[in-house]
């Protein structure tokens, strides 16, 4: 049945409602912007406050005080599992913040498309790789600014197949053991699918300038 559910499609789909929501905010909770922000008046460096995030990501995950605002989840614009839902939004979020926090627009396709790419966690290097994308060096942010539409295109193909299979039959029903989204807690599901490793992808993938 989580065959039929989830499908690349459904994944690009949801994909693109989540990081419309994690830029711009659900109710209750703060654009990435804000997030950033907050995160970067605490600490006396971006690296210091990026690690502060992913720590909170990790230890804390996401309560039902925090759910309470995810009520878009309810009027989801695919039939993807609300837990998986979930986590793909909290994931976004933090990533995008990451990558502004570094001095990057997450209202930039191209810097949309990485935030996607770093949700595929250890693949990522190999799929930026296999897109002639080199990370991990300030001229690689002006090469960034200039991937052509079509490789943003295939680049976006490969992460929806990636998800695919990271959130298939399997994932779904071990995601939905883990997170009793009306019980209220998720932080179990986020630490399992390696919140921490696509954190310090994030990191890595967006190199300060």
């Amino acid at each position: 049945m989580a065959k039929d559910i989830m499908t690349e499609g459904k994944i690009t789909q949801m994909l693109e409602w989540s990081y419309e929501k994690a830029i711009n905010g659900l109710p209750g909770t703060d654009t990435v912007e804000e997030l950033a922000e907050n995160y970067l008046k605490k600490y006396s460096s971006s690296d210091k406050a990026i690690d502060a995030l992913i720590r909170w990501q990790n230890t804390k995950g996401v309560t039902s005080g925090f759910l309470t605002g995810l009520g878009g989840l309810v009027t989801l614009p695919v039939a993807i599992p609300a837990n998986i839902a979930s986590v793909m939004f909290v994931q976004i979020r933090m990533i995008a913040a990451i990558a502004y926090m570094r001095g990057y627009d997450p209202k930039e396709d191209e810097v949309k498309t990485l935030v996607f790419v770093c949700l595929t966690g250890q693949a990522a290097a190999d799929i930026l790789k296999q897109a002639g994308i080199k990370t991990g060096n300030i001229l690689a942010r002006q090469a960034i600014k200039k991937i052509p539409n079509e490789v943003i295109k295939a680049i976006n193909k490969k992460v929806g197949a990636r998800l695919l299979t990271k959130f298939g039959e399997k994932g779904v029903i071990n995601l939905g053991k883990a997170v009793p989204v009306l019980g209220g807690i998720i932080g179990g599901a986020v630490d399992g699918i390696g919140t921490n490793i696509i954190g310090k992808t994030a990191k890595n993938t967006f190199t300060q300038f």
